[in-house]
């Protein structure tokens, strides 16, 4: 694996901040009804895309996941700026505002969405690591789910089709504990979600998501295995998500204590310590950092909140190709 330094400590830091804060300000706004409909946080869970990012080859790996989708993509290359402008429902966002907050994708930079239906990417991303199999292109593609995706009966036809053509892809749950609100203790009789790996012969395994370090080192293994022709990999990343399945989740299915315990193990502080105690960073550039995070936020905000909303003439030409649809003409001759 690509050896972990203070440059990689440093990066995560600023990387993770950043993605908290941006989605802090989404929250905010969207009190504010500037964004609307649904809004999944990713917040406590930063550790995962961190730690898969120092692994993955963004000039060809691929990734995919469920609707928790907003920082992956600024991850993988996206403008942020223009993930935020995708939110607010504006013409610069990544799908001319069309998309939303579940719904952002970007074929330029491998990230293909962004799902609203519980389980729908999962084949998607077998179907995509098909491809390059098929097309020898050498890459590897991260199918992201929610520990309440793995009831969907998409996962188990996709992970023995999987295992049985050998594709180069890495199932990863993200197991945040609760699903849309119910644990899943009380879902199944096996917590252990991994283990749904060893029903189809695929090698798999726990991971501690709260520390970007052991899911690289998880990831790389993983990732090489594909590389190397031996098909896919299942892996249940271990986290937790400090704010509600959304917006209009009460929590009422867990404790104020329950959160504060976990945010003990907060991946952003955990990082920020080991830069302290190993003297990667004095407190001035600490706070140097902090603060280009905070302008950073802000340009994001104020490029959605000046953009133009997008034309009405937008909706058909996104979904109707054929020049003689037989509705009123909308485009100017």
């Amino acid at each position: 694996m690509k050896k972990v330094t203070k440059a990689t400590y440093l990066k995560w830091y600023e990387d993770m901040l950043f993605w908290r804060k941006f989605e802090d300000k989404l929250a905010q706004v969207y009190i504010q009804q500037k964004v609307r409909g649904f809004l999944h946080l990713y917040n406590g869970q930063e550790a995962i895309l961190a730690g898969a990012l120092h692994v993955m080859d963004l000039e060809k790996d691929r990734m995919i996941t469920a609707y928790r989708n907003h920082v992956q993509p600024i991850g993988m290359g996206v403008d942020p700026k223009k993930v935020m402008a995708e939110l607010y429902g504006k013409g610069t966002g990544t799908s001319q505002g069309l998309g939303g907050s579940m719904h952002i994708f970007s074929k330029e930079h491998r990230f293909y969405g962004g799902h609203g239906i519980v389980g729908g990417q999962i084949p998607l991303g077998a179907g995509i690591a098909f491809a390059d199999k098929y097309h020898k292109r050498d890459s590897v593609t991260l199918t992201f789910m929610g520990d309440g995706a793995v009831r969907q009966g998409s996962l188990h036809e996709t992970l023995n089709m999987a295992v049985k053509w050998n594709l180069p892809v890495v199932f990863c749950v993200e197991n945040n504990g609760y699903a849309m609100g119910t644990s899943v203790a009380r879902t199944s009789k096996g917590t252990d979600i991994y283990k749904l790996g060893n029903g189809y012969d695929i090698p798999c395994a726990p991971v501690d998501a709260m520390d970007p370090e052991k899911v690289a080192e998880a990831l790389d293994e993983a990732m090489k295995r594909a590389r190397k022709g031996d098909g896919p990999t299942f892996l249940e990343l271990k986290t937790y998500r400090y704010r509600g399945h959304s917006m209009s989740d009460a929590q009422k299915y867990r404790t104020k204590d329950e959160v504060a315990e976990y945010q003990k193990l907060d991946p952003i502080t955990k990082v920020k310590d080991i830069i302290k105690e190993k003297k990667y960073a004095s407190d001035k550039e600490i706070k140097a950092i902090d603060k280009r995070v905070k302008e950073r936020v802000s340009e994001c905000e104020k490029f959605a909140e000046e953009s133009d909303w997008p034309e009405k003439s937008v909706m058909y030409d996104v979904v109707y190709e054929q020049e003689n649809y037989p509705f009123l003409s909308h485009k100017p001759e």
